[in-house]
């Protein structure tokens, strides 16, 4: 009796906990959704505003709002590019605002990102308007960001961190022998290094010169970029970083010509407000979420060019850990690429890829059903951060391909990993025995090393998932299979690079993919629409919410550790032939 009022007491605070976290889910939907209805309606700045880009936080391709996020303790700011991308141009035009003042913090994301940002101040700047830069201490990306500012300040106590790249490899080996746990791995790429940590305990000599040449060519973009900006040389930025001059006094980079003056905080806004041509003592700013609705003059066109996202992992849907709760890519993107086929109205498409790959069968669907697109209308890609191994399969089939400078795009080859834990179910004293009706039948049994004809099998398979993939980039880049596959063998290159090995067509951001949809497909007036790529918004919505309150729990405790365990929990979730990139791309 005592033990069933136990569990009786258990089954029903399980259940008022469940209603009360849907209750709760459900509050929460309800303000974001008042909340978006609120601030729908358009907002006319005052005289000489002053547009203030906040830089904290993270920025992705396109953010969705989270209206649990303070709930969930998360105060942390998500940028959307294209929604700053768009507001930079609203205030180019709007002869309200006068400048634009970038306050930089801590500021995360790719370096692709960050050079389309950088190009769209360097227009605002053809207007005549100012921009100035303020921070307490710069980082590295922010640095290269407000580079572009006509002044830049910085805290008298404050620093500039430029100290060039680095690129940091973890391996498993040592450990999963200490566990009792082996391999099986089988790929194909000479420069395939997803599947090293498993079988080394270092960096192979190919690996370590394709990050060696890839991390150059993008700080060699990101130096030159500063250098120019400033009026110094690349040399004068290296001499900083290789003199370890970020730990020196800020005086030093006001010497160096990075910063034009020291000031704090208040000085910087007294400045700011005495060029705005503003009156009062306050300055008077409005914000990223005030510049999405300005009021602006909106063209409508039947014939439009439509935007579609495809950015995260690629994975089946449900196969991925709730503790990493971020962006995938799932067969709900070929549904929707679908769908575009079929709209009259739609007369190009521009699918903006950020993905490092993942699932090579998914990978193949999404390929399948561009290939169908195209024979209706163009489509061009517009590379992101990361297009690399399964984000370059989906990529390889469009019309045209665009790429930033430091797009981390090819990585064109296949692995696959089975764990084989005999050696820690012996640790713990556990054996298993087996009963099958045929040889193969237990093929993938994680509880037994490999027999050699298995292994055989599976690298003929991950062989035939490779030419496969050739055959794919040879057939939309127009090449022949030899030649993508000397650029091929998983290596990584950047998008200046892949311009010139043929993998990308030319170098740009968005606006440069939309123009070459609209010429593909001979349109002079025409608008502009972003499609989801999810099947059902609020069942994905109520997902993710659940999915960030179980990850929240984990990252309360673990803190730093989270992206670690974020990477143990993706490897037991990846499942078949994986077309990925071998690393983990920390942002700037």
């Amino acid at each position: 009796m005592k033990q069933f009022f136990k569990m009786m007491f258990a089954s029903t605070l399980g259940v008022f906990i469940a209603l009360g976290l849907f209750f709760i889910i459900s509050i929460f939907t309800f303000i974001g959704f008042i909340g978006n209805l609120g601030s729908s309606s358009t907002f006319n700045p005052a005289q000489n505003t002053v547009y203030k880009i906040d830089l904290n936080g993270t920025m992705d391709d396109s953010s969705q709002e989270n209206p649990l996020a303070v709930f969930l303790g998360d105060t942390e700011q998500h940028l959307s590019l294209s929604a700053l991308l768009e507001t930079i141009k609203q205030a180019k035009e709007n002869d309200r605002i006068t400048g634009i003042y970038l306050e930089a913090g801590s500021f995360s994301t790719g370096s692709a990102n960050l050079e389309a940002v950088r190009r769209a101040l360097i227009d605002f700047k053809e207007s005549g308007k100012f921009i100035v830069a303020y921070s307490d201490a710069y980082t590295q990306g922010c640095f290269y960001l407000c580079s572009v500012a006509d002044k830049i300040f910085l805290n008298p106590k404050g620093v500039v961190s430029i100290v060039g790249l680095s690129s940091q490899s973890m391996f498993y080996k040592g450990l999963m022998e200490k566990v009792g746990v082996d391999m099986e791995i089988f790929k194909v790429g000479t420069y395939k290094g997803a599947v090293e940590p498993y079988m080394l305990d270092k960096l192979s000599d190919e690996n370590r010169e394709q990050i060696q040449s890839y991390t150059s060519s993008i700080w060699n973009t990101i130096a030159l970029g500063m250098a120019e900006s400033r009026g110094v040389t690349i040399n004068d930025i290296n001499h900083f970083a290789n003199e370890g001059l970020v730990y020196a006094s800020p005086e030093k980079a006001v010497e160096c010509g990075l910063i034009d003056e020291l000031k704090y905080k208040k000085e910087a806004e007294e400045y700011i407000l005495e060029i705005s041509g503003q009156t009062g003592d306050k300055l008077k700013t409005v914000g990223v979420e005030k510049m999405k609705n300005i009021r602006k003059k909106t063209r409508t066109s039947k014939e439009q060019i439509a935007i579609i996202y495809a950015e995260g992992e690629i994975m089946e849907s449900g196969s991925s850990s709730f503790y990493d709760s971020g962006n995938q890519i799932t067969e709900s993107l070929a549904e929707e690429l679908a769908k575009l086929k079929d709209d009259e109205n739609i007369k190009a498409v521009v699918l903006r890829v950020n993905s490092p790959g993942g699932s090579a069968f998914i990978s193949e669907q999404i390929w399948f059903e561009i290939v169908e697109l195209k024979k209706e209308k163009p489509v061009v890609v517009s590379m992101g951060s990361l297009a690399a191994s399964g984000g370059y399969y989906i990529s390889c089939a469009a019309d045209r391909i665009i790429a930033e400078s430091n797009t981390l795009t090819g990585s064109i080859g296949v692995f696959g990993t089975i764990p084989i834990i005999d050696g820690a179910l012996q640790k713990i004293g556990v054996t298993t025995d087996i009963v099958k009706t045929n040889k193969y039948a237990d093929l993938g049994d994680m509880s037994r090393p490999f027999r050699e004809d298995e292994r055989t099998l599976m690298q003929a398979y991950v062989e035939r998932t490779y030419d496969l993939f050739l055959t794919r980039c040879a057939e939309g880049r127009g090449m022949s299979k030899e030649a993508i596959n000397e650029i091929g063998q998983g290596r990584v290159w950047t998008g200046e690079q892949a311009v010139k090995n043929g993998l990308v067509d030319e170098l740009g951001g968005m606006d440069t993919a939309i123009q070459a949809a609209a010429k593909l497909a001979d349109l002079s007036d025409y608008s502009v629409t972003e499609v989801s790529g999810s099947s059902n918004f609020w069942k994905d919505f109520m997902n993710s919410q659940l999915d960030e309150i179980k990850a929240s729990f984990v990252k309360s405790h673990l803190g730093e550790d989270f992206d670690y365990f974020k990477t143990v929990q993706r490897i037991r979730s990846a499942s078949g032939i994986q077309t990925r990139l071998p690393y983990d791309i920390k942002p700037l």
